[in-house]
């Protein structure tokens, strides 16, 4: 194989496992003739970068080698650092490309307009300054939606999916999702302790914008009632069996788990802050409005505990190190064997390519007919006889 220049980049949230691919893609590489270029700050890095700068280009700009990575897979976080950029949607162009004649149109979302631009044509002419013949892009569903992008405008893209969320379409599991599970677990175990000790109802909140996988399955492994952003449940009753579990429970108190995108007929999520440029806004607590409708409803004191970044942080399980590392293996064979516009993916439980998910799809969602019991409020536990190790098909 002829020696490639392979550039890598994370976006979005991070999530733990991104340092385990991005070490294994170096080191695969320094294997098998591939130079590998770090590009820092996501799509940023792309997007704002001036190569004929010194400074610029070491903001953005690292070249990756054994000697800079040997550690990195350790820690959580991406070495790489991250941003919430969108280079065909952009607010307004980059200072360092102000005064060019791009692309813009107007967008509209919940009623408010604004335009936009697409700044592709700057990323592809930096990938072309940098000399790359591949990119490997590490992101959930908004990273990966401009990945596709760029690899149908000709730049041969391979990416990798991660989310704790768990929710990017074609895969039955992106890294960071067995972390996040996992830190979930771990303190909801702990605060039972002091949930229990003041006989209290506990209202949990974890990250789950569009997609309830990691309240699901936290609620699966802690055996406690949640609320995910696929079914809207009812209030009154989702109160009385918190209270009728807090009763029947010796040291009297219940637990309950939120998706922060969780709603109940007649509620819907406030948001609040500027929208991000995949038009995200942040979502208001709904942990807290639940805990205010307990306490009219019943008198009772809550415990409100928000999880949602302390289960991104921190260094992976073993799962997430595992997952990673293969993910960044099968990418370094796909650009080994000429491949692109693949993401590696598992279905079926088993490792496998997979097309880069069409963003007009949306996230991947909860089954509800076969994995959210929509009578008790619970996790389905019957019937799993067959199904991948995640109990969920791609």
């Amino acid at each position: 194989m002829a020696a490639k220049r392979i550039g890598i980049l994370t976006g979005g949230g991070d999530v733990p496992g991104l340092n385990s691919v991005i070490k294994t893609v170096v080191y695969r590489g320094s294997e098998i003739g591939c130079e590998v270029i770090g590009i820092r700050r996501g799509w940023e890095g792309l997007t704002h970068v001036n190569l004929e700068d010194p400074a610029s280009r070491s903001r953005y700009i690292l070249p990756l080698n054994r000697e800079n990575t040997r550690s990195i897979d350790r820690t959580g976080g991406t070495y790489l650092h991250s941003s919430r950029t969108n280079p065909s949607k952009m607010k307004k162009v980059p200072p360092v490309l102000e005064g060019q004649d791009f692309p813009k149109k107007e967008t509209t979302k919940k009623g408010v307009t604004s335009t936009v631009f697409d700044v592709t044509r700057a990323v592809l002419k930096n990938i072309d300054t940098l000399g790359l013949d591949y990119l490997v892009a590490i992101g959930g569903d908004d990273t990966l939606s401009y990945a596709a992008e760029l690899d149908r405008q000709g730049m041969h893209v391979i990416a990798v999916p991660k989310t704790m969320d768990n929710d990017v379409r074609n895969t039955e599991y992106c890294i960071g999702f067995s972390t996040a599970i996992t830190r979930a677990m771990d303190a909801i175990e702990r605060q039972r302790t002091t949930v229990g000790s003041h006989e209290r109802i506990g209202v949990f909140r974890v990250f789950g914008r569009d997609a309830g996988y990691t309240a699901l399955y936290t609620a699966y492994v802690t055996s406690i009632r949640c609320c995910i952003p696929e079914y809207k449940v009812d209030l009154q009753k989702l109160i009385g069996l918190l209270i009728t579990d807090k009763r029947n429970n010796p040291s009297n108190y219940s637990l309950v788990i939120l998706s922060e995108g969780a709603e109940w007929e007649g509620y819907t999520v406030k948001e609040y802050g500027e929208a991000d440029a995949f038009g995200h806004r942040k979502k208001m607590s709904v942990a807290e409005d639940l805990s205010n409708e307990i306490k009219t409803a019943t008198g009772e004191e809550t415990i409100v505990s928000d999880l949602t970044y302390d289960l991104r942080s921190g260094s992976p399980d073993f799962v997430d190190r595992m997952v990673a590392a293969t993910f960044a293996g099968m990418a370094m064979d796909a650009i080994e064997e000429g491949k692109h516009g693949f993401m590696t993916a598992i279905s079926n439980g088993c490792y496998t390519l997979a097309p880069i998910p069409d963003p007009k799809l949306g996230p991947r969602h909860v089954d509800i007919a076969t994995q959210y019991n929509v009578e008790r409020y619970r996790p389905t536990y019957d019937h799993k006889l067959a199904l991948p190790v995640f109990l969920t098909r791609a």
